[in-house]
């Protein structure tokens, strides 16, 4: 299969889809990648040693587009993209469409294979690669929270572990999955008062368990988030639902019962935000304020940290990647039930029902089951 790597152009997106590593791993088993030139920059990966690993180096995304069976990203496709996609490629990338109504029409539009990291699904309903991004949100949560609590950034002014004879500051983490309990971790380590919020019991107990002596959990229902919000220095959203809009669990009115300086960091901002106010901002312009609220919600926050991001993802993606490239998407799908999940849309058709719901389009589970059959 001919693989193709372009360079991302998303706003201050630094990642790339594949290391040199991984490009020597797709060659051993016989493809052929072009990977865009200065691709890899931004991760610490140079030009030569995508050659040296067996890649070719085309200078421009059009050409990459043009001769690439499959395309591999990091991030979904933006406008500029959408006319170089061609009809039955293959893009292997987070795609997100829950929180895009336009990308969603123009890859149904473009009859591109669209299959989603971010739905890609094992049978304990983990989201494999998902994961690996949701460790590092989850831990820079914490770590833009506390920058910007400091008041030159319009914060209150706080130090997130406090110092002897003065106290912490109190975090709230609405969600306990991969984000929740690692922002957890990190504000516990710094020294917070913590608080995490999620609506399974089970997890919560599991939680306690492994949580430090000043992290508490609490069930997840509006009264106890408005009572905690009250309180609390730094939120952080971190809820999931697979492939569907996350639900909003502080809504505008909420606002008012914060204190002026409280930062909202929304790390489900890129599946539609769980806080109503937060909508999708970048690396270069990462906050606003609404009634005096700091609200960050950088869309693809794991981008600014590269390096380390792009080899957490790699790890995961590429046994995927391989299977895709190996078999064809058909045969990979149908043989993989974890890849089948990833399918979004394919031939003009939405499969992923989550996806559907959300602009309410239909969905076409029939058409899964019969590209399955190969």
């Amino acid at each position: 299969m001919i693989i193709g790597v372009p360079k991302e152009i998303k706003n201050n997106e630094n990642r790339v889809a594949l290391t040199p590593g991984g490009v020597a791993e797709m060659k051993n088993n016989g493809h052929s990648v072009y990977v865009q030139a200065t691709a890899g920059e931004g991760s610490g990966f140079a030009d030569e040693e995508y050659v040296t690993a067996g890649a070719v180096i085309l200078p421009t995304i059009e050409e990459v587009y043009s001769i690439a069976e499959m395309i591999i990203k990091v991030k979904e496709p933006i406008a500029s993209e959408y006319p170089l996609i061609k009809k039955d490629q293959l893009l292997f990338t987070y795609f997100h469409f829950a929180s895009s109504e336009p990308l969603t029409h123009a890859m149904i539009e473009r009859q591109a294979v669209c299959l989603a990291y971010e739905t890609v699904e094992k049978a304990d309903r983990s989201l494999p690669l998902l994961v690996p991004m949701s460790e590092v949100a989850g831990r820079m949560s914490i770590q833009e929270g506390a920058k910007y609590l400091e008041k030159p950034l319009k914060g209150r002014g706080i130090l997130l572990g406090g110092v002897p004879g003065v106290p912490p500051a109190k975090v709230l983490v609405l969600g306990g999955g991969i984000v929740g309990t690692q922002a957890a971790k990190m504000a516990a380590g710094l020294g917070a008062q913590v608080t995490i919020m999620d609506v399974s019991l089970p997890r919560l107990r599991q939680l306690s368990d492994i949580m430090p002596a000043n992290v508490t959990t609490i069930m997840s229902n509006d009264y106890n988030i408005k009572k905690a919000i009250t309180e609390s220095d730094l939120v952080v959203g971190a809820v999931l639902i697979p492939g569907a809009k996350a639900p909003h669990l502080i809504k505008r009115d909420m606002l008012k019962l914060m204190r002026p300086g409280t930062v909202l960091v929304d790390v489900a901002v890129d599946q539609g935000g769980c806080i109503e106010t937060c909508t999708p901002t970048t690396h270069e312009n990462p906050t606003f304020i609404i009634d005096n609220i700091v609200h960050y919600c950088v869309a693809n926050m794991p981008g600014a940290v590269p390096y380390t991001s792009t080899l957490a993802l790699t790890n995961a993606t590429l046994p995927y990647a391989l299977q895709l490239a190996n078999k064809g998407w058909q045969v990979a799908c149908a043989e993989n039930e974890e890849l089948k999940k990833g399918l979004n849309i394919a031939n003009g058709k939405i499969l992923y029902k989550g996806v559907a719901d959300a602009w309410n389009l239909p969905f076409n589970e029939e058409l899964i089951l019969e590209n399955a059959v190969c």
